[in-house]
Order: C-alpha cells, then structure tokens, then sequence
C-alpha cells in the first residue's frame, strides 16, 4: 500500500497541536501552584524543599515561554506585516 502524502494544512508529525500546547501550559501552572503550597506549609525538609523549588523554577520558565509564544502570536495576528510595531497586550486591571 502507498502513503499518502500529508496535506499541506497538516502540520509536520513533530509539532505540537495548540490545545496540547495549551494543557502543557495549564498543567504546568497547576503543579506549580501545587509546589507553592506545599512549600508555604513549611512541613518539608530541606532536601525536599530544594527539589520543589528546582521543579518550580523549571515549570516557571516553562509557563513564561508558553506565555511569551502566546504573546508573540497575538502580536502575528494583530499586525502580520509588522509585529514588532503591534501594540503590547496589557490586561485590565481588576
């Protein structure tokens, strides 16, 4: 049998999918939380408290460039010529 070639919509095998990029980004945010109580709860050891900041800080930068790539999307849609020159997202405050 022959494979049939992707269509050209079709992104290539190895990127990911928006909605699995987005649960990446909930899912990090979420262990991250997660990590924070338990650190403001004060009951770990030292050791533990070490790895938990570790793993923080990991799912921190992960959730920033999430943020950032978010971000520069935005900035592609709202003036594809030029996105550099698009205006910076600022939310409203509460």
């Amino acid at each position: 049998m022959r494979k049939t070639d992707p269509k050209p919509s079709d992104p290539p095998p190895s990127a990911p999918v928006e909605s699995d990029r987005i649960a990446d980004f909930e899912k990090s945010l979420d262990e991250l939380e997660t990590l924070v109580g338990k650190m403001e709860q004060g009951e770990q050891s030292l050791d533990d408290s070490l790895k938990s900041y570790e793993r923080g800080v990991a799912l921190y930068r992960n959730c920033r460039s999430a943020l950032e790539q978010a971000e520069l999307r935005v900035k592609l849609l709202s003036d594809p010529e030029q996105p550099d020159q698009a205006d910076d997202f600022e939310p409203e405050a509460p």
